[in-house]
């Protein structure tokens, strides 16, 4: 049977050199791999409490929905700036050069609730803390942060310490 580190993709030298890529659409456009990888998150969250699904644009949408479906509860899109249609709240955060936003629709989150936050990939953590920020901006707590994958090079446990985050993946570079 096939780990689902069997089903990434790694690309060498990709976007620049030096770089390995890790590509999950590999994982996707396999059946296998993808009830894998959606069943990874489904045991990372086996015995959480938890009320609502965040998911981080646009892969976390994929992984995100699966797992809202899956575990019966609501899925709440976190989208980049000026796309979601009705009255946001919204996160500035630090790129590797420049600045985005992430936005939530102000409604998408009641007071009180206990939200798990859900993307593919988290390396320097910048996007999900930002999702967090706007989860308890509303009055949500974090009970849990899920994803496939993660670069430990990039320490983002260490600057979102007081997170519970869970990765199915480990890679100890960058």
């Amino acid at each position: 049977m096939k780990k689902l580190e069997d089903y990434v993709t790694s690309i060498p030298d990709f976007p620049e050199k030096g770089i390995i890529f890790r590509d999950i659409t590999s994982v996707m456009q396999d059946a296998d791999g993808f009830r894998l990888a959606v069943d990874s998150y489904l045991k990372m969250l086996e015995g959480v409490d938890f009320d609502v699904v965040v998911g981080a644009e646009a892969r976390g949408f994929i992984f995100g929905a699966n797992i809202a479906y899956m575990c019966h509860k609501p899925f709440v899109p976190a989208r980049k700036a000026g796309k979601l249609p009705r009255e946001t709240v919204s996160q500035e955060y630090e790129l590797e050069y420049g600045t985005a936003s992430i936005e939530l629709h102000k409604d998408s989150i009641i007071p009180g609730q206990k939200v798990v936050i859900v993307d593919d990939l988290i390396a320097t953590g910048g996007t999900v803390e930002a999702l967090a920020k706007l989860v308890e901006k509303l009055g949500g707590s974090v009970v849990k942060m899920a994803f496939l994958m993660e670069l430990a090079g990039f320490k983002a446990r260490e600057r979102l310490a007081k997170y519970d985050i869970e990765s199915a993946i480990v890679y100890p570079g960058n």
